[in-house]
């Protein structure tokens, strides 16, 4: 069994850039949504002539398409996953747009067929319809409500108005209100598995708005008594939701 400071020196020391989760293989799980995400967007991309891709990451998923339209963009406010991006997607003729939260979409009005993410920060539905065509399709997979909580919390506490959060129904009544028209929603909740504390540290550091002021050293009692409870009693489990949504403009 590796020590709590082996364990946790390498998951500090580890790149966190990008999308990429394969640095847990084999020491974390996580169930995946039963529709398949990325094959389904390809699908989409391989039959619009332009399309959008935002919050894209260090473009991964946009990556795992074989075929792109003749058209492709996609943006990235993180500027670290943003030169990872370009790296990735330029070579495929994507046009890579750094961008600031809060801020429009820099495209004029009726710009793409097709515009999609993957765990965006925040959908802005009046943009999101701005930037569409007439009869173009915001495809996407939103996390839902009160996802990986249970670790969540076990840092922050009861954190009881945060868990209604990113609710499925909002965001659909939103979407509408926006004026698109909502063609599917499906919903999924999954299993996570840590094996072990390094896999906390490194998620942590991944996706800093979980325990915003997350560090080794504020949260070391609790992080050696999670590694005493997974040495002894097997993988902290918690659940993510995700919502799957389809709207048309």
């Amino acid at each position: 069994m590796r020590t709590f400071d082996d364990l946790v020196s390498e998951a500090e020391s580890a790149d966190v850039t990008g999308w990429d989760f394969g640095w847990l293989r084999d020491r974390a799980f996580e169930e995946r949504p039963p529709w398949g995400y990325a094959k389904l967007l390809a699908d989409q991309l391989d039959r619009v002539e332009s399309a959008l891709d935002i919050d894209t990451g260090g473009g991964e998923v946009i990556n795992q398409a074989a075929s792109l339209p003749e058209r492709m963009v996609v943006t990235e406010s993180w500027p670290q996953n943003e030169q990872r991006a370009r790296h990735l997607l330029e070579p495929r003729g994507v046009q890579v747009i750094a961008t600031r939260e809060g801020q429009p979409l820099p495209f004029p009005a009726a710009s793409f067929d097709l515009v999609s993410a993957r765990h965006p920060v925040q959908p802005d539905w009046p943009e999101i319809y701005r930037v569409l065509r007439p009869g173009g399709h915001y495809f996407a997979q939103h996390v839902g409500a009160a996802s990986a909580f249970e670790l969540i919390e076990y840092f922050l506490g009861p954190l009881l108005e945060e868990r209604k959060g990113r609710d499925p129904g909002r965001e659909v009544a939103a979407a509408k209100d926006a004026g698109l028209v909502v063609e599917e929603l499906r919903t999924a909740r999954c299993r996570l598995e840590f094996h072990d504390v390094g896999t906390v540290v490194w998620i942590l550091r991944k996706c800093v708005w979980w325990v915003p002021d997350f560090s080794v050293a504020r949260y070391e009692i609790k992080l050696r008594a999670l590694h005493e409870q997974m040495r002894n009693g097997g993988p902290f489990v918690a659940h993510s939701t995700r919502h799957l949504i389809d709207a048309r403009r």
